[in-house]
């Protein structure tokens, strides 16, 4: 089941997002519209689309004082011209709400959409794709609860809540054997050790330091069945770097446990959504 990140940690993006674009109050719309003016809209999916981000819309249209009523559910896969959403009230409301709620609708949708894809092109063997920390800042929670709707997984939510020895770490220290032995005497406390590595040899070195967890990183699938061979399913391992939906089937067939995906939050593009004004009956 999909849980929503918590309030909290996205209510103050649709407080910036609506002060950056109604700033003193939609121009246009207080020109244009007859006071007391009311109807009502429909949120549509122009293209084929996995949903995200229909409570954050909702908010963006309450605060604007226009009725929300969802049609879809978050992670639902839909075809172009289905309705997400149906909106009602004062046309003031519904107008200046609407960019600003289409915007996380499009922009979580996408990444939803773009997770999707890459879950059914590995589809069928043990992998599973999981986000990276390469997330736009602030909206992290809201991002990687998109990757979720999509069918993919978490990686770390962020430095605190998982131990990652990279490169810059172990050239620091001198080697993977003296960081794998800080990480576990310093480390907190049932936190796992992950060590990214980039050669077979770096893999050996890992595990024989005791590391709980490989990452490896920009290598071929030849290095990485090599690796997957040698850990011998005694610890999870995980491909990244550089994964393409033309290349994520084949490092799939490798055998890894995770294929770690950053396209998924840095260059997912925008689902295309659009807010239809409903014409008004003739009775």
């Amino acid at each position: 089941m999909l849980h929503m990140p918590a309030r909290s940690t996205w209510v103050w993006l649709v407080d910036a997002a609506l002060a950056e674009d109604l700033g003193p109050g939609d121009a246009t719309s207080l020109a244009v519209l007859p006071e007391g003016l009311t109807g009502s809209a429909r949120i549509e999916a122009r293209t084929s689309l996995v949903v995200a981000g229909l409570a954050v819309a909702q908010e963006v249209f309450e605060r604007c004082g226009t009725a929300f009523e969802a049609l879809a559910a978050d992670g639902d896969l839909l075809d172009p011209a289905s309705v997400l959403a149906e909106v009602s009230g004062e046309a003031l409301g519904i107008l200046s709400a609407e960019r600003t709620a289409l915007n996380f609708l499009q922009r979580l949708s996408g990444i939803a959409t773009l997770t999707h894809a890459y879950c059914d092109a590995i589809r069928g063997t043990r992998a599973e794709i999981i986000d990276t920390r390469k997330t736009t800042p602030g909206w992290r929670q809201l991002e990687k609860y998109a990757v979720r709707c999509g069918g993919g997984g978490n990686h770390r939510m962020g430095l605190f809540d998982g131990i990652l020895i990279k490169d810059n770490h172990i050239a620091a220290v001198g080697s993977i054997g003296s960081a794998v032995k800080l990480a576990r005497t310093g480390g907190a406390r049932g936190l796992k050790v992950r060590v990214e590595v980039e050669s077979v040899e770096a893999a050996r070195e890992a595990i024989d330091a005791g590391a709980d967890a490989l990452l490896v990183d920009n290598q071929p699938p030849r290095t990485i069945s090599e690796i997957v061979a040698l850990a011998g399913g005694r610890l999870r391992i995980e491909a990244s770097g550089g994964v393409t939906l033309e290349s994520v089937a084949e490092i799939a067939r490798t055998g890894v446990d995770e294929i770690s995906v950053g396209a998924l939050t840095h260059s997912a593009p925008a689902a295309d959504i659009a807010l239809e004004w409903n014409p008004i009956s003739s009775g």
